[in-house]
């Protein structure tokens, strides 16, 4: 599987904001989100979500359909469609 792309835009003392990019048979990588998020649809599209225990689940991303999680998240992130898909990470930090 190829590595999603990931571009830090913004990171300051309150805030760190990424742009991620999935392209077609890419994925994030196993991790745990440490702080507070917020997620921005650039594309629209559908994620599939991994559990560290392997339960797969479906995510549709609306463009400008943000959307906000607790830290403490842990997933993978796959793009197993045909489209790019692209988004902003807000990080908020504590």
């Amino acid at each position: 599987m190829l590595s999603a792309k990931s571009d830090v835009q913004v990171d300051t003392a309150e805030v760190r904001v990424t742009e991620w990019r999935l392209v077609p048979g890419s994925a994030t990588g196993p991790h745990t989100h440490e702080m507070d998020y917020v997620i921005v649809p650039i594309t629209a599209g559908e994620m599939t979500i991994v559990a560290p225990n392997g339960d797969r689940s479906r995510a549709q991303l609306g463009v400008g359909k943000s959307y906000f999680r607790k830290a403490g998240v842990q997933h993978d992130v796959l793009n197993e469609t045909a489209s790019e898909i692209v988004f902003l990470e807000v990080e908020l930090k504590p």
